[in-house]
């Protein structure tokens, strides 16, 4: 009954529905500003090149977590999950500490093993239920307005980017 409502909702208010790649570069504009105040200089494509690679995926994280709760539904993620967490773990004591944990960038593995530590073995096979059905792996976007697009390769302006950030040199995801 809970998804039907959720979508009937958004039929009805679709400008519930939010865009992360606008909502994101909205927050990368409002960094590039700050960084600019603070060097007192435009800091240009490079302050929007450093939010992306510094926080692209904290921020993907945390607005897929609100899609899974139901409270902001995201067009680029997949509408069957919105509100997934209020319709299939609303009793479990379980799905909390595993979205503290995901909330901090924890992948599987680390609640897996986290999961072992704390939990009594009959409780492992939920922990693995909850971890198949958010299935955290298909939340992988590509950020848009990702400037780093326009440098091709070993760029030496993305390796000196990556430097300054204190970040490992590795190539740009697609």
């Amino acid at each position: 009954m809970l998804s039907s409502m959720s979508g009937q909702f958004l039929e009805t208010f679709p400008e519930a529905q939010m865009s992360l790649q606008r909502f994101g570069q909205e927050e990368a504009q409002r960094f590039k500003w700050i960084q600019s105040e603070r060097e007192g200089r435009d800091l240009g494509d490079q302050a929007i090149k450093l939010w992306v690679l510094r926080h692209w995926n904290g921020f993907l994280r945390q607005r897929w977590i609100e899609h899974l709760q139901g409270k902001t539904c995201w067009i680029e993620l997949q509408k069957e999950d919105f509100g997934l967490l209020q319709r299939r773990f609303r009793t479990s004591p379980l799905i909390n500490p595993i979205l503290d944990r995901l909330k901090v960038l924890k992948e599987n593995l680390d609640i897996i093993l986290w999961a072992q530590d704390v939990f009594p073995r009959s409780e492992m096979q939920e922990v693995l239920d909850i971890l198949e059905e958010l299935d955290v792996n298909s939340c992988r976007i590509r950020c848009e307005f990702d400037p780093r697009k326009e440098l091709a390769g070993g760029s030496k302006q993305l390796a000196e980017l990556l430097r300054e950030s204190g970040l490992p040199e590795a190539s740009p995801r697609s």
